[in-house]
């Protein structure tokens, strides 16, 4: 029986010298550095274990170098039958654990400007033509099937999956697994390619967010990089898709093969053959159009894509979408379990109609998003015009041609829409919406990415939106119209003078300001509102509908001419039929933009106000204010924004958008000046005699004043605001930032001791008709709340009989003013060689004479008061 070698077994680790099996005579002058090298040195030999467990241990000890090289390797040198072994270890090393837990080798923070070795190693690994890429390939000949737990799936598919309910995308058939154990038991058996690709996008949801903390760019890290070659790999602009890496000169992988559910579903369609089904089946000879055999890589990245990062809402919305016919036949399938043994299972089917999925999309996952649906317009874009053409249907067409065709109507435009409807609906009110603007923005103009697109003109005119989109607008009108309606109702409710916010506005009408398109929109509006009567009842649903089973790439349906039951269709798809709708260039609509327009107009004169302030203010202002030689604020009043912060540019800047956004707004919606002045004045923008806001609209009831909806929209934007004063006890209002907080209360007790003690004399001393009543009066009195202006209804209930009398204030001795310039007169007394006793005396003496005449003032102006 024979042995380990000795040099064999003394380089191996002790727990691991009975797993690798090496004939003595070999070992005897052979070297080997790890267990790995080792294994590679007899492949055929290695039980799978072994490699799996070397390669965990090579990811704690060695380098991140060294393991990429090391991995190269084993992918070249074994056989599938060993590494699929180790595929899902490995994929999930690279993305992260679906849970979030493990990060993986943390392709979104990975930049190449910060770690350019480790950035260069990872990209050319994780190529669509690297290693990784190669063993799924490989892996892929073989026909190896790969588990996926379906509770990692998004929310609405996750819970139809439970309830046995096939989604509507053919991604997911003939792919779910069921155990014994029942719903939560459930995987999806995926090839490798579908594997890796599922892994791959859903890191981009599973993972935690970046911290605030950490500053990437999105467009630098290597995730964002490699989104943009895979579409470029596999949705290619020019030429064909590349043929798959073999080992073998000349193979090729086979197309995943159908799987046989292991019980049946309720459908939500009719079904149809895969588009790679039906080109092979026509077809004698696999290889007479290696496209067609290959194009489902294409289909299925996208697929992913387009399911994992866009297929996040809820329940009723997804339940929306279905059709009537597929609801039917939910409602006998449901009928037949219900009457089944399995009975009990009816408390899950009520969690499915209760379900609500929490999802909030980072601003990383929207730029994603906007990528893809860039490309998407620039792939369905580079057909020829003859391609592009419809009689080009009926024609002989190649996959991928149709494919191109298909994309955009079949795979993302019912999934966006309601991707951004959520997003406009729960995206916070601040500026990190851009990113969603941007995304429905690239998505509204196909025709920036088109090859023919034109250059701008020498006179900075915008381009005419050419007469060939107008069924592009008309197939995707809720985007144009129920979208700007919702952006609309946003805007009413942001500050306008944020520049940020003033971009937003800017942008979206410029956008729709595009000669031609506003006219392109109200035609589909026309299309859609205009009487037919007779509608098909479901025939509508053909144009955007999903289909069941196969591909969303089957036949198309004879093409239809009657544009106005194209648009009906789109609708009725996306809303169903009993939705209502609120036309874009209709009554309502154009009653939020005149609302815009005017609070565009009023956060025009409320930058300018502030920038007037800022202009008026010396520089020395505050250091002076600071130092006690200027009036002090004790009320605390402050009007917030960030134009305070960003200065006279951020002033013009929004100036600049908000007037450009006005007058793109007149010429979408035709808007007259007197309209505008009329609305204008209608708000009360002018200014009063003080040259001071008005205060916010409101209604005098009976505890006061009362907001009405637009004084709540004025204080919001930051038009009008109450001033507000303290008019409580001075002595117990908040300490202030330039108060010492220890010493302000040390003061306060004092003072109240003082106060408490000497309360008969100092009463008696102010009640004196002679130049020491007045001097005490002038210190010891402070005014009565009875003389000051009251807001609130119930200071007035509560200032009748509250009065105070004379008492001491040692609480401006806290402040660090006061001690500052009690220093600096020190300080200068010293230079004068005045010690600072006598420097006290003059202090006090000079204070003395200081409030002796303002005594004699305050008694004269006393004299004349009516």
């Amino acid at each position: 029986m024979t042995t380990f070698g000795a040099v064999a077994e003394w380089r191996l680790p002790p727990l691991r010298r009975a797993t690798l099996w090496i004939p003595q005579w070999f070992a005897k002058k052979a070297i080997f550095n790890s267990p790995l090298e080792a294994a590679m040195a007899f492949p055929h030999l290695q039980q799978p274990s072994f490699l799996l467990a070397s390669l965990k241990a090579d990811s704690i000890n060695k380098p991140f170098a060294q393991q990429c090289q090391d991995l190269v390797k084993v992918i070249e040198d074994f056989p599938a039958k060993e590494l699929h072994t180790i595929f899902p270890w490995l994929v999930e090393s690279i993305f992260g654990s679906l849970d979030g837990v493990l990060v993986g080798w943390n392709l979104r923070c990975l930049q190449g400007r910060v770690n350019p070795v480790e950035y260069s190693i990872v990209m050319e690994f994780l190529d669509p033509g690297g290693p990784m890429m190669k063993l799924v390939y490989k892996l892929q000949a073989e026909d190896y099937k790969f588990d996926f737990p379906v509770s990692y799936l998004p929310g609405p598919v996750k819970a139809s999956i439970q309830e046995c309910i096939l989604p509507d995308s053919p991604l997911y058939h003939n792919k779910v697994q069921f155990t014994p154990a029942g719903g939560l038991g459930l995987n999806l058996a995926l090839n490798p390619f579908e594997y890796y690709i599922f892994f791959f996008a859903l890191s981009l949801i599973t993972q935690k967010p970046l911290p605030v903390s950490l500053h990437v760019r999105t467009s630098d890290c290597a995730y964002f990089i490699l989104v943009d070659r895979y579409l470029s790999w596999f949705l290619p602009t020019e030429g064909s898709v590349p043929p798959p890496l073999s080992s073998s000169p000349g193979g090729t992988s086979p197309s995943p093969p159908p799987r046989t559910p292991a019980i049946p579903f309720a459908s939500y369609g009719l079904h149809h053959t895969s588009l790679l089904k039906r080109h092979i089946s026509h077809q004698t000879s696999v290889n007479a159009d290696p496209a067609s055999h290959e194009i489902w890589r294409s289909e299925t990245l996208l697929q992913v894509f387009v399911e994992m990062w866009l297929h996040h809402y809820s329940l009723e919305m997804y339940q929306k979408m279905q059709s009537p016919h597929a609801k039917l036949e939910v409602l006998h399938y449901r009928l037949s379990v219900s009457s089944a043994l399995y009975s009990p299972a009816q408390p899950s089917l009520q969690a499915l109609h209760a379900y609500q999925e929490s999802f909030t999309p980072t601003e990383e996952h929207v730029l994603v998003v906007r990528l893809l649906l860039k490309h998407l317009h620039a792939f369905a874009n580079s057909l020829k015009p003859e391609q592009a053409s419809p009689s080009a249907h009926s024609h002989a067409t190649s996959p991928l041609e149709e494919f191109k065709r298909a994309a955009v109507p079949r795979f993302v435009q019912q999934k966006l829409y309601l991707f951004l409807q959520h997003c406009f609906g729960h995206w916070p009110l601040d500026a990190s919406f851009r990113a969603v603007l941007e995304m429905w923005l690239s998505y509204l103009q196909p025709w920036r990415y088109a090859p023919d697109k034109q250059a701008p003109g020498s006179d900075s005119q915008p381009r005419c939106v050419s007469e060939k989109w107008a069924p592009f607008v008309q197939e995707n009108l809720l985007m144009y119209t129920k979208l700007f309606v919702g952006f609309l109702n946003r805007a009413l409710r942001t500050d306008l003078v944020s520049p940020k916010h003033a971009l937003m506005v800017f942008r979206v009408a410029k956008v729709f300001a595009q000669p031609n398109l506003a006219e392109m929109i109200q035609k589909g509006e026309q299309l859609f509102l205009e009487p037919e009567l007779v509608i098909p009842h479901r025939q509508h649903r053909l144009f955007t509908a999903p289909t069941f089973t196969g591909s969303f790439l089957s036949p198309w349906p004879p093409a239809v001419t009657d544009a106005s039951f194209k648009v009906k269709s789109h609708v009725y798809s996306l809303e169903g039929q009993d939705c209502k709708y609120t036309p874009m260039f209709g009554p309502e609509a154009r009653t939020l933009v005149l609302r815009l327009a005017q609070l565009i107009t009023q956060a025009k004169h409320t930058a300018k106000s502030i920038s007037d302030q800022c202009a008026e203010s010396p520089a020395g202002h505050s250091f002076l204010s600071w130092l006690g030689f200027s009036s002090m604020d004790t009320n605390g009043s402050y009007t917030a924004n960030d134009l305070d912060e960003m200065g006279q540019d951020s002033v013009r800047k929004t100036d600049e958008y908000l007037e450009k956004a006005l007058e793109y707004l007149r010429q979408i919606f035709r808007l007259s000046e007197a309209q505008l002045r009329q609305f204008t004045l209608a708000l009360g923008t002018t200014q009063d005699e003080n040259g001071k806001k008005q205060l916010p609209d409101c209604i005098v009831g009976e505890d006061g004043l009362i907001l009405t909806p637009l004084g709540r929209y004025q204080i919001i934007n930051g038009l009008r605001r109450f001033e507000i004063e303290y008019q409580g006890d001075p002595e117990l209002q908040p300490i202030r930032s330039y108060e010492i907080a220890s010493l302000v209360r040390t003061l306060f007790r004092l003072s109240s001791a003082i106060n408490h003690r000497f309360a008969g004399q100092m009463a008696a001393l102010c009640s004196r008709d002679d130049f020491l009543g007045s001097f005490c009066r002038y210190h010891l009195t402070e005014p009565g709340l009875a003389s000051r202006h009251l807001l609130s209804p119930v200071g007035r209930r509560q200032v009748a009989g509250h009065t105070r009398g004379p008492r001491l204030s040692l609480r401006f001795l806290g402040s660090y003013r006061t001690l500052v310039s009690l220093l600096l007169a020190f300080f200068v007394a010293s230079l004068f060689c005045v010690g600072p006793l006598p420097c006290t005396l003059l202090l006090t003496l000079g204070y003395v004479l200081y409030a002796s005449a303002m005594t004699l003032l305050t008694e004269r102006g006393k004299l004349h008061q009516p």
